[in-house]
């Protein structure tokens, strides 16, 4: 008789290494190993030897570098979503596209369960088991940290653990990071004691500290259409390649390095550092055109609304109601976001250079200091008394209950 699979989110790391062998000789499961490639590149090479030397009986690799820009990124660079107004969602944006990607293989291979190898202290163990859930309520979820047949407490005994098994590997000691197409994240070691100041120069991958950048500055023009990046520089790309070449770009000049402790859904505080440099440039760039064409109700709305999805999806429930309505209130402000934003890049600034749109809402006649014909300086004077009719009417009231007081 076959044995029952799992699958296992699986990164080459410590963590899920050691989980392989655990599922095999706890549970005896056949283990379906699947990484799920969000843009981070080279750290993919030699995977698939990994797993199977670690005995996995399969490697899945799944790219969906496309979906998760165009699907989860844009959405959410489009309603400004920013969680405590400096983390732009890098982690949590990538964990509900891997969540349907696990249950899509799992539904491939037949597997009862799905494992991930988060943590019972963070914030991806309720992402990836919200997603399953909503996704697939009938597989089991597996989380080794939170079982109670799991022994191991820390790094030494994972890889003692390994070598029993016969898994010999190299294994770093570096911060934990996750990568994607969209930023890395470093926490732990010295990162663990806020009164420390990271050690950029060893630190940083996906550029440098502002004093390192370049003392010249560097122009860039960017087109979107109804919300979406077209082009840089006159060149049109994909979403991925947009930001592909914005990190480039970014990283080049000392752009979106964030030191953030943020408050975790599970109620402690966390330290990190982010390293977002595309990322904060498109969302900027978003932002900046967005001044010129959306009026002051809506972004007024909108705003509420980037708050409150950022908290949605940092709280791992993408697959919701509350997430597709927030979603399609924020499309239905992006049909007329679409123009030209210009910049310049400079030791961790991007400092606006000039924005243009069809649809700009912003009027020289009106804004202009000089008297015009279409706007009457004696109309203010009427809308003042009744813009500030309750204030002047609380006033006479509290004036009136003094002077009875002092009687």
């Amino acid at each position: 008789m076959s044995k029952e699979k799992v699958v296992l989110a699986y990164s080459g790391g410590l963590d899920t290494t050691a989980i392989i062998p655990w599922l095999k000789e706890t549970y005896n499961y056949d283990v379906i190993c699947c990484c799920v490639d969000c843009g981070q590149g080279e750290e993919l090479d030699g995977l698939e030897e990994r797993a199977l030397y670690s005995g996995a009986s399969k490697l899945y690799i799944e790219d969906i570098t496309d979906d998760f820009c165009e699907n989860y990124i844009m959405p959410c660079v489009q309603a400004d979503a920013v969680y405590e107004n400096k983390y732009l969602l890098g982690t949590s944006m990538a964990r509900p596209g891997i969540a349907a990607k696990l249950v899509e293989i799992a539904r491939k291979e037949n597997a009862v369960a799905i494992c991930h190898g988060a943590t019972g202290k963070g914030n991806d163990q309720i992402r990836f088991e919200l997603g399953i859930k909503a996704l697939a309520p009938d597989l089991k979820i597996i989380a080794p940290w939170r079982d109670d047949k799991w022994q191991m407490d820390s790094r030494d005994a994972e890889i003692e653990y390994c070598k029993a098994h016969d898994i010999h590997l190299p294994f770093s000691v570096d911060n934990s990071c996750d990568r994607n197409l969209w930023h890395i994240s470093h926490e732990g070691l010295e990162l663990e004691d806020p009164a420390c100041e990271p050690n950029y120069d060893h630190l940083l991958v996906l550029g440098v500290s502002p004093e390192k950048a370049p003392d010249e500055p560097e122009y860039l023009t960017m087109t979107f259409e109804a919300g979406v990046p077209k082009t840089i520089n006159g060149e049109e790309m994909k979403v991925a390649d947009i930001i592909r070449k914005l990190n480039e770009l970014g990283g080049k000049h000392g752009i979106g390095i964030v030191d953030i402790v943020e408050n975790r859904v599970v109620g402690m505080k966390s330290r990190g550092v982010y390293e977002t440099p595309g990322g904060t440039i498109l969302m900027e760039a978003h932002r900046q055109l967005e001044e010129l064409v959306l009026d002051r109700d809506t972004m007024a709305v909108k705003k509420d609304m980037g708050n409150k999805l950022a908290q949605v999806v940092y709280e791992g429930k993408w697959f919701t109601p509350l997430r597709e309505a927030i979603q399609a209130f924020v499309e239905s402000t992006q049909k007329y976001v679409t123009g030209e934003v210009k910049f310049k890049l400079y030791k961790g600034n991007i400092i606006k250079a000039g924005t243009t749109s069809p649809y700009s809402l912003y009027s020289e006649t009106l804004a202009s200091f000089t008297t015009g014909d279409q706007y009457d300086h004696h109309d203010a004077e009427g809308f003042i008394t009744l813009f500030g009719l309750p204030l002047k009417v609380r006033a006479m009231r509290m004036q009136e209950l003094e002077k009875n007081h002092s009687k």
